[in-house]
């Protein structure tokens, strides 16, 4: 549940934030009449988005054996590749976000029609949904169906809270330390679901586990514990993992290291104009 929580609450504040930007942007150009435009188009997506998630979530139940394991397996590794992406998005662009909205906003409203305005929310909405579905989807094979359902309301319902606050009250809320330390868990967890997505491709047959397993920790500290199965879902936590589960959770934490590195050196070498 708790993974379900934190993927929607992260995902949902960036929903709501692109929303309130979006209507912010409409109010300061007084162009308030066409908010309706902007929450249908808002809607549609987040529909369309439900619906994916629906109908990744029924083909995975209808699926058995082998076909199952490779659609989890690869499920898992394109959620964690979509979380690293917007790891990395997020840490080098977040800034220009607030300003390039504003910009698609003022270039639609200029266009005749308001199927601009409509495509803009759509697509900013649509985009963050979409990764939900799928991020989701690869939480439910790691937690349950239920537990990940019931995180997920939560988490969204919580996020539309905080996206109130930060748009209608006087307090401000710190938003990049909030971003911060769920980069930090979702680096966590996206490795979680690379080391899970290799153990159901190996399961397949797909690829070879080299030594399994390397160790067994399981007497010590079993993975079937109540704090075993929190381990396990957040942290990816195996207590008798093979070497290409250990490689590739290792090999993850590598590549976020030296990619936040490299955008870090990129953003120093840009210079800063008065």
């Amino acid at each position: 549940m708790l993974t379900g929580f934190l993927l929607s609450l992260r995902e949902g504040l960036e929903i709501a934030l692109v929303i309130g930007i979006v209507i912010g942007a409409l109010r300061k150009m007084e162009s308030t009449e066409f908010l309706p435009v902007v929450w249908l188009g808002a809607g549609c997506a987040a529909g369309l988005c439900l619906l994916t998630a629906v109908l990744l979530t029924w083909l995975g139940g209808e699926l058995e054996g082998r076909s199952e394991q490779l659609f989890e397996g690869f499920a898992m590794l394109t959620a964690a590749g979509l979380l690293t992406w917007m790891i990395f998005w997020l840490h080098g662009q977040a800034r220009s976000m607030r300003q390039k909205l504003e910009t698609e906003v003022r270039i639609s409203l200029t266009a005749p029609g308001k199927t601009a305005l409509f495509g803009v929310a759509f697509l900013a909405v649509g985009r963050e949904g979409l990764e939900l579905a799928l991020f989701l989807v690869a939480a439910r094979a790691v937690s349950g169906t239920i537990g990940t359902i019931t995180g997920s309301v939560l988490g969204l319902v919580a996020a539309a809270f905080l996206g109130w606050l930060v748009f209608s009250s006087t307090r401000k809320l710190s938003l990049t330390g909030f971003f911060r330390v769920t980069n930090m868990i979702l680096i966590i967890f996206a490795a979680g679901l690379v080391a899970h997505g290799m153990h159901e491709l190996i399961e397949a047959g797909l690829i070879p586990a080299m030594i399994d397993p390397v160790w067994n920790t399981n007497t010590i500290f079993s993975e079937t514990s109540l704090l075993g199965e929190f381990m396990n879902t957040l942290l990816g936590y195996n207590g008798n993992p093979t070497l290409t589960e250990v490689l590739a959770y290792a090999g993850y934490f590598l590549l976020i290291f030296f990619g936040l590195r490299r955008i870090n050196s990129a953003q120093l070498a840009v210079p800063n104009h008065p």
